[in-house]
């Protein structure tokens, strides 16, 4: 078959299929706004790990942010598990902020998704 150039790779191994050029469209709210009435929740900054189970949709990664407390950014957070399922996820995206922007082949606006798990310390 002719090449689609879609594949990628790490620093070893073979190419395989990945994504790129891949966005989530902007929503309507400002990220201030998509926060205000959160009473207690978890802002993520950064992810780390592999992250979901195609076959179960099981989705677990380990994470950094922010903690929200009624509607306001208040101290870092850091070695936590944020945990859920990838189609309860998407079903449960509540709001899209207007805050999209491309650093990379991947990008998506600040997203609020209800009813994950958090664990640790």
């Amino acid at each position: 078959m002719q090449s689609t150039g879609s594949a990628s790779r790490g620093l070893a191994g073979t190419p395989g299929i990945g994504a790129g050029n891949l966005f989530l469209e902007n929503g309507s709210v400002a990220p201030r706004q998509l926060l205000a009435d959160v009473k207690a929740g978890f802002y993520v900054t950064e992810l780390m790990g592999f992250g979901v189970n195609m076959v179960t949709g099981d989705y677990s990664r380990g994470a950094a942010g922010l903690w929200i407390e009624n509607g306001e950014l208040t101290y870092a957070v850091e070695e936590v598990t944020i945990a859920g399922n990838l189609k309860e996820m998407l079903n449960n995206i509540t709001a899209i902020a207007d805050d999209l922007e491309f650093r990379g082949s991947v990008a998506s606006p600040t997203l609020r998704i209800d009813g994950m798990t958090i664990a640790g310390e």
